[in-house]
């Protein structure tokens, strides 16, 4: 089991440190209703990641997925096409990254946030975990990985755990802020808000890229052998 969190642990923080979400749940807590609309964006989040991994592990299973203690040959496949599109999308947006950050643009569903019913607040937490092109395939090479691993049941759903609790540190942490901080928890997000927005595009950028060749190299390890 030690050796599956290893693997996973860099899937986790990058979707732990992805931006968006950071930023999103940072503009939901200055809603009229920001702690309860934080926690149910969080909540959101956590049954994101922890769906799209379980129906990976369901997918992944030992069963299927390897045979004497080895990644099934279609495991390997599915990490050469993730690492691919991880590479090529991540390439493509240091490519279009703005080259002034301060002229970062946020998405413009992030100027209706305060508009967001709770149920939406909490729909939006769940698409963005599960939903999002940056967060999915991640969180399915994350899934994979545990399940091709030959685990006990009880081991595959404790390393996913494991994987969903440190993907969530990115929000845990301005919530945390925001409930605890007091009257400076609002400059003090608002200085994290403003970092996120204009370092966005790079940062995920050179995650993907790194995390890409990861898989790309994962998935010839499998193929190959």
């Amino acid at each position: 089991m030690g050796a599956v969190l290893g693997d996973v642990l860099g899937f986790a923080a990058a979707v732990a440190v992805s931006p968006l979400p950071i930023i999103a749940v940072i503009l939901i807590l200055a809603t009229p209703r920001g702690p309860l609309n934080g926690v149910l964006f969080t909540l959101g989040w956590i049954l994101g990641l922890s769906a799209l991994g379980a129906v990976m592990l369901a997918i992944a299973s030992p069963a299927s997925a390897s045979a004497n203690s080895h990644p099934a040959t279609w495991v390997g496949a599915l990490k050469l096409a993730l690492g691919l599109f991880l590479v090529l999308f991540g390439a493509r947006k240091w490519h279009r990254r703005p080259k002034d950050p301060s002229q970062a643009q946020l998405p413009k569903w992030m100027s209706a946030i305060d508009r967001l019913t709770p149920v939406k607040i909490f729909a939006l937490g769940l698409a963005l975990a599960a939903l999002n092109a940056k967060n999915a395939p991640l969180t399915i090479a994350a899934g994979a990985t545990i399940g091709s691993a030959g685990l006990p049941v009880a081991q595959q759903v404790a390393s996913l755990a494991v994987f969903v609790l440190i993907a969530t540190l990115g929000l845990l942490a301005p919530l945390g802020v925001f409930l605890l901080g007091g009257e400076r928890a609002r400059a003090t997000l608002g200085n994290w808000k403003d970092w996120a927005a204009q370092h966005n595009v790079a940062v995920m950028a050179v995650l993907f890229f790194v995390l890409g060749l990861k898989l790309l190299g994962d998935g010839i390890s499998v193929l190959v052998s």
